[in-house]
């Protein structure tokens, strides 16, 4: 019975290799030629004995997602459409020059949040990703464009929501910083939540510390509750106060992403309430001129509204930036990423609400 390599931890992989009676320095070898060189043969290992490679084959598989097909956006975005071992499929994108190179990775296939404004959330949840999945994106991407040997940043922001897949979520970071491996900082790293607050609260005790960035979206219970159904249950409040206990090291904020959507949530009274939401919260806001899609029942406001509620914002001292779409011409952009058709089984669905 063979083992998937890249759904271990180095620590993991020591102990599965010192069962196999191979010394356990053996591991940072192996990570480095997976994830800082991109083998995945052992075959190519060239510093490991004929010996060993033969153990490793006999013990090991090296499993990463195929490319589907790629996507190029005139603005230089790429987006990934990739299959799983199992057959199922996820996108994922790569947008250059963000200042830095960028990937936006997902966490699960479609999605339970069901945000009224989001393309993935029509899908569904189909299954949550493993940690090796959810690196091997990471891996993928960073073969493909030449980035294996250079810094980028990784936005948790594609299909899925982190937080409800928690554990896996948390291994892939550390599979990510792992220094024999992609060596990628968690200050690199930015996960955006639709807001758990119970799971916030356990983020806040994690050894790697990613960006936090909150998907709020709405400055009303009565109208969050239509926009981000989570809201029912953790209330705008509650999720604020997690929020402003959060630890922050010095000079680091909480991003809050509001999709600007017209006539709904974008009226200076709504940007007034925002600057009152977040008082006493270390935060800069993320303004986001909704990506109109056919199979959203939302419109993108005039760049004047866009600009009147950012203003308003600014003049409160709230730093405040507009995203600069990328990738819509391809949907790419945030929200417009789906893979149509899928559909979980009984037993995936229920694995994946654990």
């Amino acid at each position: 019975m063979t083992r998937e390599l890249t759904e271990l931890t180095r620590t993991d992989l020591q102990s599965a290799l010192e069962a196999l009676e191979v010394e356990a320095y053996r591991a940072g070898q192996i990570a480095r030629w997976v994830y800082k060189r991109g083998v995945n043969d052992f075959n190519q290992m060239s510093n490991l004995s004929k010996e060993l490679r033969a153990t490793l084959r006999q013990s090991f598989t090296i499993a990463t997602p195929a490319i589907v097909r790629t996507d190029a956006s005139v603005d230089g975005t790429r987006k990934f459409h990739l299959r799983l071992s199992d057959g199922r499929e996820i996108e994922s994108v790569f947008i250059p020059d963000t200042p830095a190179m960028t990937f936006c990775v997902s966490t699960q296939v479609g999605c339970a949040m069901a945000c009224a404004f989001c393309l993935t959330g029509k899908m569904g949840l189909v299954r949550n990703l493993t940690a090796g999945e959810i690196v091997g994106q990471v891996r993928l991407m960073a073969q493909e464009l030449d980035l294996l040997d250079k810094s980028f940043n990784i936005v948790l922001m594609g299909m899925g929501e982190p937080l409800h897949n928690y554990d896996q979520t948390m291994k892939a970071l550390q599979i990510l910083a792992d220094p024999e491996g992609l060596a990628i900082s968690p200050r690199r790293i930015t996960l955006s939540t639709v807001g758990a607050s119970t799971k916030i609260e356990r983020l806040a005790t994690e050894p790697l510390m990613p960006n936090l960035a909150i998907s709020l979206h709405a400055t009303t219970d009565e109208m969050r509750d239509k926009l981000v159904p989570i809201n029912r249950k953790y209330k705008l409040n509650e999720l604020l106060d997690v929020c402003r206990r959060f630890p922050l090291k010095r000079r680091n904020r909480i991003t809050f992403e509001y999709v600007l959507l017209k006539d709904v949530n974008d009226t200076p009274d709504d940007a007034r309430r925002l600057v009152r939401l977040l008082h006493g919260i270390r935060a800069k806001v993320n303004l986001i001129p909704l990506n109109e899609a056919p199979a959203i029942d939302f419109r993108r406001p005039s760049d004047a509204r866009v600009n009147q509620f950012a203003q308003i914002l600014a003049d409160h001292h709230v730093t405040v930036s507009v995203r600069k779409s990328r990738g819509r011409d391809i949907r790419a952009a945030c929200g417009q990423l789906i893979v149509e058709g899928q559909k979980p089984s009984p037993a995936q669905r229920a694995a994946a609400l654990l």
